[in-house]
């Protein structure tokens, strides 16, 4: 599957860390990639492309997931805040983005901070609350119980959840084409090892950024101002992705790039990082 990037991190000013893994040429035009729920930035996608494309993946480890020390008060700005300092720290310049998953809205903040040139969310978590009406009963209720009592809402999520947990809810919510990749291929491994680094501290950092992937999306889709390209598998049934694959979306941000692939499901970022990847770095 993907090769073993190599890991760094930077001190941030409140001296927490600030990790993840990267991949590809040092000199190349870098990717900043907010992984799905709960998983840690070891897991990378068409790594063996980027030398070719002139890129350089870096997977990030949200605050308390992974090697990335936890921030019991994260938000979407000081998330934006901490990787603003990695952006500065680092020299980087003309930086794109990859949300997957719950990484979107966490991407998108990125966006509203003013620090990617331009974005892709990839069977990407919508603006849910947009949604609603679309939503199966699961995930409204979730949004309720986060906007009656966050603070309780959250310290159950840390207190039931695991890798193992979640893992089991990719695997029953998968389609059948994605749960097949899982366990017959060494797709699922790579995920459930990416899982397991995220959950290395323990749940509260998944619980954090859950309830915060809950609330209102960091910038308001219709004031994006950079290039956006939504990819969606028509397979995908995940019940926390996009309710309608993200047409809605597309809708509401101004010359977003809206692709839906009939026969890819949720999985999609890494059977079609080719495509991802070279429409990105166009």
């Amino acid at each position: 599957m993907t090769p073993p990037g190599t890991p760094s991190s930077t001190r941030l000013p409140d001296g927490r860390e600030l990790a993840w893994t990267e991949w590809g040429p040092r000199d190349g035009r870098p990717v900043l990639f907010c992984p799905g729920a709960g998983m840690s930035g070891v897991l990378g996608f068409g790594t063996d492309l980027l030398p070719g494309l002139g890129l350089r993946l870096l997977a990030l480890d949200r605050p308390g997931l992974g090697r990335s020390t936890p921030d019991p008060g994260k938000t979407y700005a000081s998330w934006a805040g901490d990787v603003g300092h990695l952006v500065s720290a680092l020299g980087l310049r003309r930086v794109l983005g990859v949300g997957f998953s719950q990484g979107a809205p966490f991407a998108v903040a990125l966006v509203g901070a003013g620090l990617l040139d331009a974005v892709a969310l990839v069977a990407g978590q919508d603006d849910l609350r947009a949604r609603r009406h679309l939503l199966v009963p699961e995930v409204a209720g979730m949004l309720d119980a986060a906007d009656a009592d966050p603070a309780g809402f959250e310290r159950e999520i840390a207190r039931v959840t695991s890798a193992d947990w979640l893992w089991q809810v990719i695997l029953t919510t998968a389609a059948p084409g994605d749960r097949e990749r899982y366990e017959g291929s060494d797709l699922g491994p790579a995920v459930r090892a990416a899982l397991d680094d995220g959950f290395r501290q323990g749940a509260t950092g998944y619980a954090r950024d859950l309830v915060t992937a809950l609330g209102p999306w960091p910038v308001r889709p219709e004031e994006l101002t950079v290039p956006v390209h939504l990819w969606y598998g028509a397979q995908d049934t995940s019940t926390v992705h996009s309710p309608d694959l993200g047409r809605s979306l597309a809708a509401r941000i101004p010359g977003a790039r809206h692709t839906v692939l009939d026969d890819e499901g949720g999985a999609l970022l890494w059977t079609r990082a080719a495509d991802v990847l070279g429409a990105l770095a166009a």
